[in-house]
């Protein structure tokens, strides 16, 4: 079949849902694959292709799963999408990717909503700071002020779900007929804040304060309703094949997470996020310098908070008409290999845990 849009492969019924995710390499002859590609949900200004934050985004820039399998000749393919989840996952349905390292919650089901066929191994990251501004020369101060005016998000992206969140916190529950809501990819959106051709967003404030583009109006500090953690998962035919090649991947992943968690290590990676070119040094610096203990963001556990997180956007799924099927977390979180790699790392006490609330019970 030749490659086509997933959405209307789906409908036509040229798609079984029972083979949806089988990527190529899953059927390799032998024991390992020639080749493991790995998609971000997003890519770097400019699309340049490198991640922008988080201990996901460490494994690339210090080179750590290619040193993994250094010995094994297996090349390590990186893909990353200017089209943020939803192009992920139409690469996914048309057989081109394995991994996913950081799938947002809203494009994460809603692919499983349509038949993809994943296996959720870790977190890879949670909370965090949301900053909602406005153009510099706007006259706003409060969201209120903004009631009517246009917005802007990249649709179908975790960060839609997290614009609703936002807004409702500050009483709009109805966002779509409150406000006029247009698709954008951040590039855009920041040239449009800076044009003053939308009235706000969702962004991170300090280097585009620093140049004079915007200003923030309001500002929630690691809030666990509204941001909701994100997902590494592994293509199920993949686990299938190769399941100690997804140990590998997964404890690998725990070690730079672990690394990334410690102090000595801050600053680095203040710098190497940088080099996406997403967010400034600045930005960086502010939005984790509140955080004394890098455990709390750089999480890579699959606890009580993060089910029930992912409970709760699939409810916000369905409640803003997002997905048209029902999505269950039966069968779709594999926690054996993160179980394995804490263990065998001397890591099953090591990160804080927090409750369905998001309430810390072990720090």
């Amino acid at each position: 079949m030749k490659r086509r849009s997933f959405s209307t492969a789906l409908a036509a019924g040229l798609v079984a849902p029972a083979l949806i995710g089988l990527s190529k390499s899953a059927f390799a002859a032998g024991g390992k694959p020639t080749t493991i590609r790995i998609g971000f949900p997003g890519a770097g200004t400019g699309g340049r292709p490198l991640p922008s934050s988080g201990f996901t985004a460490n494994s690339v820039h210090r080179a750590e799963i290619e040193q993994e399998f250094a010995a094994d000749g297996i090349k390590i393919e990186w893909k990353y999408f200017v089209g943020a989840g939803p192009a992920l996952n139409e690469s996914f349905a048309n057989g081109l990717l394995d991994f996913c390292f950081g799938h947002g919650d809203l494009p994460l089901i809603v692919g499983r909503s349509t038949g993809l066929k994943h296996k959720v191994l870790l977190s890879s990251g949670r909370l965090g700071d949301v900053y909602f501004v406005t153009p510099a020369s706007s006259p706003a101060k409060s969201i209120a002020d903004l009631k009517g005016k246009t917005l802007s998000v990249q649709k179908g992206t975790a960060g839609q779900l997290q614009l609703y969140r936002v807004l409702a916190k500050y009483g709009f529950n109805e966002p779509e007929k409150e406000f006029r809501i247009i698709s954008q990819i951040r590039d855009d959106r920041v040239a449009s804040l800076a044009t003053g051709a939308i009235a706000g967003a969702v962004e991170t404030p300090f280097g585009l304060e620093a140049r004079g583009v915007a200003k923030r109006i309001a500002e929630i500090f690691d809030d666990p309703d509204i941001s909701a953690p994100g997902s590494v998962w592994v293509g199920e035919a993949f686990e299938q094949q190769y399941p100690d090649i997804v140990q590998r991947i997964v404890t690998r992943l725990v070690k730079v997470a672990h690394w990334s968690t410690l102090e000595a290590n801050r600053e680095t990676q203040y710098q190497l996020w940088t080099r996406s070119g997403v967010n400034a040094y600045i930005d960086n610096k502010q939005t984790w310098s509140r955080v004394k203990d890098l455990r709390t963001r750089i999480n890579p556990l699959l606890d009580d908070y993060y089910v029930a997180a992912i409970k709760k956007s699939i409810d916000e799924t369905k409640k803003y008409r997002l997905t048209r099927r029902e999505v269950s977390l039966d069968g779709w979180i594999e926690r054996k290999y993160l179980d394995n790699a804490l263990r065998e790392l001397k890591l099953e006490t090591y990160w804080p845990t927090q409750d369905a609330t998001g309430k810390f019970i072990r720090t």
